[in-house]
């Protein structure tokens, strides 16, 4: 992880120094773009029969050219306590009041919830407008990667042997496949570089599949593919990196 960051900020200076500087107040000009978000979606398609809305945060980063294209590359995490159908997870597993007998005799504590990863490509464009610059205004980008969700069983103290170590994986259906994304929204670079952030719609179409070859609730092989769909809000705060202007030297 170390040498990943370090490789990250290795091309970034690369790539800055490439460029001169231009002020970021008077013109469109080349930028490195590092970002962390926030989004709040609400699935659809096959997705929805299983979960309801959820949670994303993620790193990502956006190399901006001087004719204001973009592109860049996203990670989404996943989080939600929104599942649906609860009493079908461990179908085969639990009591006729869906609970679970742990080694002690006593009821297990365990909860569901949603889990999630997805990690895109993106390409896009800035059109100036209603920005303190030639650098800000609608961002349109549309994206290629990779998509994951499952239901995650958090039992903490691990005491059913029903619900822990490789048997999970019998339980937690988990999917994955290629995903599509579109985000339209608006992208806000300040000219004193205090204030950088977007905001704005985004949606991701998956065409998933089963990674569990069994479904031990159902007691059978799992087959078949899945249109998962997700939309929402997403914002994000960035942190602009831009080459520093050269001093200059007069001799006489």
């Amino acid at each position: 992880m170390k040498n990943t960051v370090k490789l990250l900020l290795l091309l970034i200076a690369i790539s800055t120094s490439a460029y001169a500087q231009k002020s970021i107040r008077d013109s469109a000009i080349v930028a490195n773009l590092i970002y962390g978000t926030f989004s709040y979606q609400i699935p659809g398609g096959d997705m929805a029969k299983r979960f309801g809305a959820f949670s994303q945060v993620g790193p990502g980063y956006m190399f901006k050219t001087r004719s204001n294209w973009i592109m860049g590359v996203e990670s989404n995490f996943g989080f939600g306590r929104n599942i649906r159908n609860e009493d079908e997870i461990l179908k085969g597993a639990t009591t006729s009041d869906g609970n679970i007998i742990d080694v002690s005799g006593i009821y297990a504590d365990f909860n569901f919830n949603l889990r999630s990863f997805s990690a895109v490509g993106r390409v896009g464009k800035v059109i100036p407008a209603f920005g303190p610059n030639g650098n800000s205004g609608i961002l349109l980008s549309a994206g290629l990667g990779y998509l994951q969700h499952k239901i995650y069983i958090e039992h903490k103290d691990k005491s059913a042997p029903q619900i822990t170590g490789d048997y999970l994986k019998g339980y937690d259906e988990l999917k994955r496949g290629l995903a599509a994304n579109v985000f339209l929204g608006y992208l806000y670079l300040g000219n004193t570089n205090k204030v950088n952030f977007f905001a704005g719609f985004d949606f991701t179409f998956g065409s998933t599949q089963h990674a569990r070859p069994y479904s031990f609730a159902q007691m059978k092989f799992n087959s078949g593919s899945f249109s998962d769909i997700y939309g929402g809000v997403k914002v994000g705060w960035i942190i602009p990196v831009y080459k520093r202007a050269p001093s200059d030297f007069y001799y006489y």
